[in-house]
């Protein structure tokens, strides 16, 4: 019994200290991505995004390394900025830019994983994007597009705003009412998947023992881990996005698990594809339909699938051909992160919270305007589907266990 007790704590523990750790990247996303949606009218956007070309898929790429961010803050900028009528690929190229070509995710890789894995996320962030754009060329998913962007007419308008020029509403009270209603429904639209995935990382850091994990990933472990043979490089990098799909944590909580799996014998490749599946991952397939439909979804699933298999092979065998794979004896233990200490991260968390504040506090404002005439409920269509009714009960069952896992040693 006491050593659930001292389990649960520590895997409550570790969920809080994950989000501690991404809280502030999080909140950056939000806030640019509001910023984009309220400031950025259709038509500049599609000047400048609007075509499939090598210069809009550029462009989305650099916005994207500017914009960095962790993968929920990544699909909210992108639905923004395919709803102001970027193409497809510059909108996908975006997306992975700004959840691979991380400069603090590259700091997080060098610490718990070594310089060829840094080398293997930016060259490999970059042919991610190559290879998605190619894929779209090949397959032309017009409907599917036409589709997405019906679904989210509905929604977004530039509406009266659109007569203001950015810097007028940058000015003005009502633009920062705007901003601040879009920070806050980017929040409610997210909360409850962020919530249930940080919980789940920090029961399987905390609770599912390393040899589920060589299972799992076929050929780690073992004699033969130095050196797997093509088809178990293969079998790992396609494992690679199967367990990431279930262990959701977003890139930056995912780097810890990565080295674990690293020290336990999978390869390169299988690493990789683990680091780079922060896009295929549940709660990202389901915010996406939410956006796109579930087609839609299925279909960037299936690109990023396919993108991700294809680049961490061709970056494991690159390094292999040049004699500079990664060795397994110098990996860094896991141990006992301390999450909760004083540092930039808390410094960071500090400020954004006071910006969220302030920016909640211009939604309100807003609220007390509107109350007279509603007219932004357009994001309750009809009664709570089945879906939304399930993660209300894991909602709560996370909260329960948070709670209880935090306070367990007290009692």
């Amino acid at each position: 019994m006491d050593n659930f007790v001292t389990l649960w704590h520590e895997a409550a523990t570790t969920s809080l200290g994950f989000f501690w750790m991404a809280l502030w990247a999080f909140i950056l996303g939000y806030i640019i991505s509001s910023l984009i949606q309220v400031l950025v009218t259709r038509k500049r956007m599609q000047q400048a995004m609007g075509k499939d070309g090598p210069r809009s898929v550029a462009l989305g790429t650099f916005f994207g390394f500017l914009s960095s961010s962790c993968s929920f803050s990544a699909l909210a900028t992108t639905r923004a900025i395919f709803n102001k009528g970027a193409g497809l690929a510059p909108s996908l190229a975006f997306m992975l830019a700004s959840t691979n070509l991380v400069i603090e995710l590259g700091m997080v890789i060098a610490v718990f994983l070594g310089w060829q894995f840094v080398v293997g996320e930016y060259v490999g962030g970059i042919l991610l994007i190559l290879v998605t754009w190619l894929l779209v060329r090949i397959t032309r998913p017009r409907r599917l597009e036409a589709q997405a962007r019906r679904k989210m007419d509905d929604g977004d308008s530039d509406g009266d705003g659109a007569s203001k020029s950015w810097k007028e509403k940058i000015k003005s009270k009502e633009g920062w009412q705007q901003i601040g209603q879009t920070y806050v429904m980017e929040w409610q639209m997210v909360w409850k998947d962020v919530l249930i995935g940080f919980t789940v990382a920090g029961i399987i850091s905390a609770m599912v023992p390393q040899s589920f994990f060589e299972a799992l990933f076929l050929g780690s472990g073992g004699e033969n881990a130095a050196n797997p043979g093509f088809l178990a490089v293969l079998a790992q990098t396609l494992v690679g996005p199967i367990a990431a799909f279930f262990t959701f944590i977003g890139s930056m909580g995912n780097i810890p698990l990565a080295a674990v799996l690293f020290a336990q014998g999978v390869s390169f490749a299988g690493v990789m594809a683990f680091i780079f599946s922060d896009l295929v991952v549940l709660p990202v397939l389901r915010i996406n339909a939410s956006y796109y439909g579930w087609k839609m979804a299925l279909y960037i699933l299936a690109l990023m699938l396919v993108g991700i298999v294809t680049v961490s092979l061709t970056m494991h065998y690159a390094l292999a051909l040049l004699g500079l794979l990664p060795d397994f004896g110098n990996q860094v233990a896991m141990g006992d992160r301390e999450f909760f200490k004083w540092n930039y991260q808390a410094v960071l968390n500090i400020l954004f919270l006071a910006t969220t504040v302030v920016l909640v506090w211009f939604y309100r404002e807003g609220q007390k305007q509107h109350s007279h005439h509603h007219c932004h409920d357009h994001h309750d269509h009809g009664g709570a589907s089945m879906t939304d009714k399930v993660l209300r009960v894991l909602v709560v069952i996370a909260l329960v266990w948070l709670v209880g896992g935090t306070l367990a040693p007290l009692l």
